[in-house]
């Protein structure tokens, strides 16, 4: 009879384990990935940026807003970040908050579909579905209905008045401390179709000690007509890193049409005969309807940009 009932109550206990890690643990286990890429011209020094993505912030996430204030000590030459800082329309001012001491750093944004709406609940197998049909977002879907709208006016206007470069759609630049210029051309969110490269196309500015491109969410589209266009560097985030990943294996679905192998670190991308280096940060938040990751810990990134060969 312990025969019996020994294996489906030994694997019941386990199930229940790794959805009370997935759920009260790892989603709290902040972590600070540290990558390299070479793409500054030769003889140039180094320079490190502080990438933050999905934030997703809830009101009362107090170990997360602990976390991403203390990422200021990192003294990074400049922060990206690539959007989606809301899952509570009233969490602005705690967003702000956590992200004041870095907003003294120069900086700029793209914003995400979650700082425009407000989530939904939605059962979580859509979302490999929607990998078996191509169809994700807005893009092949109906458009959304009953979305509730964020106040993310309030979070661009203290953006831009920290002096970050917004991003929606345009281009801009940033003078660092060193005397370095950063041109950057970013896109609106190609998960819900605000993005419109033909506002920004005409690839890289020379001018510039770099040229860098961003977005959201890492639709084929988009980094196809960055690569093609000559940047060496793109940043992106909203896949979460696949945010229920199999141990040994890694992500089911990347909620866009980009391979899993790309989900999340360090790439690079090829169209137009031109390859471009692809940065897709696994993001430090979740939907607060589905608060869990598994097997890929929240995280940002201190990129550091070092000269070519």
């Amino acid at each position: 009879m312990r025969a019996r009932y020994g294996v489906p109550l030994a694997l019941t206990a386990l199930g229940t384990a790794c959805l009370g890690y997935a759920t009260l643990v790892e989603p709290r286990s902040f972590r600070l990935r540290r990558v390299t890429v070479p793409v500054l011209r030769p003889g140039m020094p180094s320079l490190r940026v502080l990438q933050i993505s999905d934030v997703h912030m809830v009101s009362g996430q107090r170990k997360k807003q602990r976390w991403l204030r203390s990422l200021a000590g990192l003294r990074p030459d400049f922060v990206i970040n690539t959007g989606d800082n809301l899952s509570d329309p009233e969490a602005v001012p705690e967003v702000l908050d956590a992200l004041g001491p870095l907003m003294d750093f120069p900086g700029a944004y793209v914003f995400g579909s979650n700082d425009y709406y407000g989530p939904k609940l939605r059962n979580p197998a859509r979302y490999l579905l929607e990998k078996a049909s191509g169809r994700h977002g807005l893009n092949g879907n109906a458009p959304a209905v009953g979305a509730v709208h964020n106040p993310w006016e309030g979070m661009r206007d203290a953006f831009d008045a920290a002096g970050w470069v917004g991003l929606s759609n345009s281009r801009g630049r940033l003078k660092l401390e060193g005397g370095q210029e950063i041109a950057l051309t970013g896109l609106d969110d190609p998960h819900i179709r605000r993005d419109r490269y033909s506002a920004v196309i005409g690839g890289p500015e020379h001018d510039a000690d770099l040229s860098l491109a961003l977005v959201h969410a890492p639709y084929l589209r988009s980094l196809d007509a960055f690569t093609a266009d000559g940047y060496p560097l793109i940043l992106a985030g909203h896949t979460h890193g696949g945010q229920l990943c199999v141990p040994f294996y890694g992500a089911l679905v990347t909620n866009c049409d980009l391979d899993t192998d790309r989900v999340k670190g360090l790439s690079t991308h090829v169209a137009g005969g031109n390859r471009s280096y692809l940065h897709v940060s696994a993001g430090c938040g979740a939907n607060r309807y589905t608060p869990v990751r598994f097997a890929c810990p929240p995280e940002a990134t201190l990129l550091t940009l070092t000269a070519r060969d």
